[in-house]
């Protein structure tokens, strides 16, 4: 771990797993009238601590979860409300709320960010 990323701490990732969030639903907004698509969305806390500990060296191959590694961003399905007579699960006013949601959350983590490195660099000039 280098000093920047010391110093962001896991801001950083936070930042790349909710701009995942953001892009999946998207996606699910984007396909509301495909027939079958099913609500897909990110488990932040548990895309979070997988991006947090993916650094880590494990001594025993049980000391670290493996059971998701071929689900490293955690998209899980998202029960509806109600399910259209097409099988699409996308409701959206959920999806529009959730996306407001995460990128006020993106900002919040953008803004967090922005203060470290501006703390950051008035600590590298001296002020």
């Amino acid at each position: 771990m280098n000093m920047i990323d010391k110093a962001l701490g896991v801001h950083s990732q936070a930042l790349a797993v909710r701009s995942r969030r953001m892009e999946v639903l998207a996606q699910n907004i984007a396909n509301a009238d495909t027939p079958n698509y099913k609500a897909r969305d990110v488990d932040f806390r548990a895309a979070l601590s997988r991006a947090s500990t993916s650094g880590l060296a494990a001594t025993h191959p049980k000391h670290l979860d493996q059971a998701d590694a071929h689900n490293s961003d955690k998209v899980m399905f998202r029960n509806p409300f109600n399910v259209a007579f097409d099988g699409n699960t996308v409701e959206l006013n959920v999806e529009h709320a959730q996306y407001g949601k995460a990128a006020a959350d993106y900002q919040a983590t953008l803004n967090f960010l922005e203060q470290r490195i501006s703390g950051m660099r008035k600590a590298l000039k001296g002020e």
